[in-house]
């Protein structure tokens, strides 16, 4: 149950509302005027409150369930046990979603600019920005209308920063251009130097790292992740890709639109990962390969080839995923027989 000091809930909702709200629609049988007063999952839901089942696995406890509401697919409505007011959709988790929104939204603190930040007189500032203490606002920075940058962050010099964009505390951004409704988290780095150099016996040689960070609209990256600007080609995070904390974005990069990056993945230098690829926790795509629209990449995987659109890969290098899923049968099948032997 969400902790009312950390939380603030609005007010009651009501099934049609809810509805509206969600992309759902109201089972005929339950009442659309009934209310409900917050959010639980199915076994600790009581009368007031909306859950949703979009998982098999806990069936038994949708049968069970004492929510007063509940989100479920045309195909599993008939499971819900009596008095569970119904939401169907077709995609019941997004619609609860959509609806945890509404009960407990994210409202960005009124305007306002802390005394304490540091604003370079040459910045440029839109309406209705929060600005918290301790950021640093470097020269020539443009920043659009109802963004929130939050305490101790520092932008530097020239970056342009879209509207309706959220800096996280601690985090700095520097040699980019980002568009609108970003959302950078805590403690992310964008824009530092990438890892260039010459290799020589006598000492290594630093490469200028003279690209951008190019970010476009409506991206979340996550805390602790960095983005490190190009070496002369820009890095380029595209539309709607969401990135988890502690991934690893190399100089030169290129990620597609609506992508999905989990934890502790590295993407090496000058990658190109093309639309709509998820990439698991942990993965590793080595340097300057290509990974097809839409491609699955499994945790812990080592990407060493370019990757088909539309394929799934996994393992260490990564293969194909109904490959290595034979292998580790076959494999599995060699031991037994050897230690029946």
């Amino acid at each position: 149950m969400p902790d009312s000091n950390f939380f603030d809930r609005r007010s009651p909702l009501s099934l049609k509302e809810i509805a509206v709200l969600s992309g759902a629609e109201v089972l005929k049988g339950s009442d659309a005027d009934y209310s409900v007063d917050d959010l639980a999952p199915l076994d600790k839901a009581g009368p007031q409150d909306l859950s949703f089942f979009d998982n098999v696995k806990y069936r038994e406890q949708f049968k069970v369930t004492k929510a007063g509401a509940c989100f479920v697919s045309p195909a599993t409505a008939h499971d819900a046990p009596k008095g569970v007011h119904l939401l169907v959709s077709a995609s019941p988790y997004k619609s609860y979603a959509l609806a945890a929104q509404a009960f407990y939204p994210i409202d960005k603190p009124a305007g306002s600019v802390a005394p304490t930040a540091v604003i370079d007189p040459s910045a440029k500032i839109g309406k209705d920005c929060v600005i918290e203490h301790g950021a640093v606002i470097g020269p020539g920075v443009v920043i659009g209308s109802g963004c929130w940058i939050e305490a101790n962050s520092v932008i530097s010099r020239n970056v342009r920063i879209g509207n309706h964009c959220r800096v996280g505390v601690n985090t700095s951004v520097a040699y980019a251009l980002i568009g609108d409704y970003v959302r950078l988290y805590p403690g992310a780095r964008i824009g530092q130097d990438g890892f260039g150099f010459a290799i020589d016996p006598k000492g290594h040689v630093k490469v200028p790292q003279l690209g951008r960070v190019i970010i476009e609209d409506h991206v979340e990256i996550g805390a602790n992740t960095t983005v490190d600007r190009g070496s002369g080609p820009d890095t380029v995070i595209g539309q709607g890709t969401w990135i988890d904390n502690l991934v690893q974005i190399a100089h030169n990069v290129k990620i597609g639109k609506g992508c999905i990056i989990a934890a502790q993945a590295g993407i090496a230098g000058s990658a190109v990962i093309e639309d709509f690829v998820a990439i698991g926790g942990q993965a590793g795509i080595s340097g300057h390969l290509h990974v097809g629209k839409g491609a699955r990449i499994a945790g812990h995987s080592g990407i060493m080839r370019d990757v088909p659109a539309g394929e799934e890969q996994m393992g260490y290098p990564a293969i194909p995923i109904r490959q290595f899923l034979r292998q580790a049968t076959l494999l599995s099948h060699l031991i037994k027989k050897e230690k029946g032997s």
